[in-house]
């Protein structure tokens, strides 16, 4: 047989308790018929089961003193997903006889059941996976399905009306113990199953209402609302009509005032008139002044800038020959640093030469004491030769001829050491002579280093110099880019201005002209309407044909009626028309009195 995973066991084991805790409580409550208190048995059977499913799974965390595994920790984290969760959590931790976190966590979930939130509150923190995460192993009950069915069997809680107090209940050192017994079926259960219906479907008519009320609730909050805001707008719109008439009223005095000013107003233009032309006569001499002067600016400007821009020439060539310059002085620097380095390479070797020559001459010095050791031995046997003569003398006679060509080596062996000692001394001077002239060729490479150093660094600095040069060269054509910009842009306004002025003048000939002809054109009305005023308007239905081109109106032939001379004409002879500073389109005059003419209906028109 295959092993089962003891976890997914304890999870089973947990939902299955959990099924029987809700079932026995939500029955039970039916049989019981009133609100719950905090002592009822199966209420507290129910807490400690949840206790016991919040419990699995969680992560031991590490405190100061020692280990702290709790559910106060997830709990805590709802008020950050439901907002509505920050009123039990507040008074959760201002309860004051909590101590321990586990007690705060009971009180919770006694106080979410009160509200019938605790299915809801389980969601929002189920959903959170990688929240829950931290507070629990992956294979914890709230981290599988199993916490999701126990979130929905708890939604069936929300029949239940409990009424637990919290505040003076010991919720700190209770012990979660699950009492079996209790769930355990008996004969009682089995005869009172008819009157757990008939309670149910109360109960379920009652929730029923409960939510209906709700919605009745949030309906009517809605429509209050709505109504606030109805009669604030009404008020608004009263308050905008008021002040509406109000600005009605004030336009209407306003142009009875304007009209009374508008008579003023052409009598001061002509005066304005000849005021503006006088200030355009002036506007144009200082114009022109201000034309010559701008001239005379252009052509400074624009000799500088020839002068910049040859300064600016003469120092890219300079700068040119000083970047060939840089590139034959780079070139300098390599070639120099390569003698540099084969200058260093002899003296390597003429030192490995020097330590040679002194190992050969201490060499030659150990056979020279050798050699002077020999001849002090020799002597030593000379001086006891010379001794034994004075004993051997009749051997002396014999051996004479032996000595004296033992002499004659000794002669040339002597003669061979004075030479050799020579030898000696005479490579001996060569190698010091050679010796000091490498030392007065080290010295000089040395200062012909420290020449081309120094050589080096006041033409990095010159190359420092000449960068800076080119730097401020080129802040100074920018600048000179920068005048011309704005000389181009005062063109461009003097051109404007130009414009303007030639407008402006254009605008002020137009203005006079057409108000010298509206004055002509008043004075004639005028003159027209005291030489007309008396006569009596002819009645519509007698005028039938025009007065002028003497046919019959029509649709396309209207009337139009002048209203000092009473003549009537139709649209095709009324053509004069003449502009009126008060209405926006010109007005029809009549051809014999030039007054204001009416629009009529035709005869023919019903």
């Amino acid at each position: 047989l295959a092993l089962k995973d003891p976890t997914a066991v304890e999870r089973a084991n947990l939902l299955n308790m959990a099924k029987l805790s809700i079932k026995g409580l939500i029955e039970s409550a039916l049989s019981f018929g009133r609100t719950l208190d905090s002592d009822y048995p199966p209420l507290q059977q129910f807490f400690v089961v949840m206790e016991h499913c919040l419990k699995h799974g969680l992560k031991v965390r590490k405190s100061f003193l020692s280990y702290n595994k709790t559910i106060w920790g997830p709990l805590e984290l709802v008020e950050k997903l439901y907002p509505e969760a920050e009123e039990i959590a507040a008074s959760v931790r201002d309860l004051p006889g909590l101590k321990t976190p586990l007690g705060r966590a009971r009180a919770w979930l006694r106080l979410a059941l009160m509200q019938k939130k605790m299915a809801d509150y389980l969601r929002c923190l189920i959903i959170q996976r990688d929240l829950l995460s931290e507070f629990y192993e992956y294979h914890a009950l709230m981290m599988e399905e199993e916490g999701a069915v126990i979130v929905g069997l708890l939604v069936g809680l929300n029949v239940i009306d409990a009424n637990l107090c919290v505040k003076g209940e010991d919720l700190d050192s209770q012990v979660g113990v699950i009492d079996f017994s209790m769930y355990l079926k008996s004969d009682d259960d089995i005869g009172g199953k008819e009157r757990n219906v008939q309670i149910a479907a109360i109960l379920d008519q009652k929730n029923y209402v409960e939510e209906l009320n709700r919605q009745l609730n949030s309906t009517v909050s809605s429509l209050h609302a709505r109504v606030d805001s109805l009669e604030k707008s009404n008020t608004k719109l009263i308050e905008e009509l008021a002040i509406a008439k109000n600005n009605i009223i004030k336009l209407q005095e306003e142009n009875h005032q304007l009209r009374s000013e508008n008579t003023l107003i052409l009598m001061k233009t002509q005066h304005h008139l000849e005021a503006t032309k006088v200030d355009v006569e002036a506007e144009l001499q200082t114009y022109k002044h201000s034309r010559q002067g701008l001239d005379e600016m252009y052509n400074e400007a624009r000799r500088q800038l020839r002068e910049e821009s040859q300064l600016r020439q003469d120092m890219e060539n300079e700068l040119v020959v000083q970047v060939s310059m840089k590139h034959e002085i780079e070139l300098a620097m390599k070639l120099l640093e390569k003698d540099i380095h084969e200058k260093q390479d002899t003296l390597i070797g003429l030192r490995q030469q020097l330590d040679e020559v002194k190992a050969i001459n201490m060499e030659m010095y150990q056979k020279l004491q050798v050699s002077e050791d020999a001849m002090k031995e020799k002597n030593e046997i000379i001086g006891r030769l010379e001794d034994k003569t004075n004993q051997i003398n009749a051997t002396m006679k014999q051996l004479e001829q032996r000595l004296q060509q033992a002499e004659k080596a000794q002669m040339e062996a002597e003669a061979e050491d004075e030479k050799l000692k020579q030898e000696y001394v005479n490579k001996s001077e060569s190698l010091q002579k050679e010796f000091s002239q490498k030392e007065k060729q080290l010295l000089q490479l040395e200062t012909d280093l420290k020449i081309e150093k120094e050589w080096r660094q006041t033409l990095e600095d010159d190359l420092q110099k000449e960068k800076e040069t080119v730097s401020h060269l080129r802040i100074e054509t920018q600048e000179i880019i920068n005048l011309k910009k704005e000389f181009l842009k005062l063109q461009e306004k003097n051109k404007q201005l130009k414009r303007i002025c030639q407008d402006q003048e254009a605008a002020l000939q137009e203005l006079a002209s057409k108000l010298s002809e509206s004055k002509l054109k008043i004075e004639d009305i005028k003159e027209a309407n005291k030489a007309l005023q008396g006569q009596v308007w002819l009645k519509d239905k007698e005028a039938t044909h025009c007065k002028l081109c003497e046919k019959e109106f029509s649709l396309s032939k209207r009337k139009h009626h002048c209203r000092n001379c009473g003549e009537i004409f139709c649209n095709a002879c009324s053509d004069n028309e003449l502009p009126l500073p008060s209405s926006p389109k010109p007005v029809r005059v009549c051809d014999s009195c030039h007054a204001i003419l009416i629009q009529r209906c035709s005869s023919n028109v019903p």
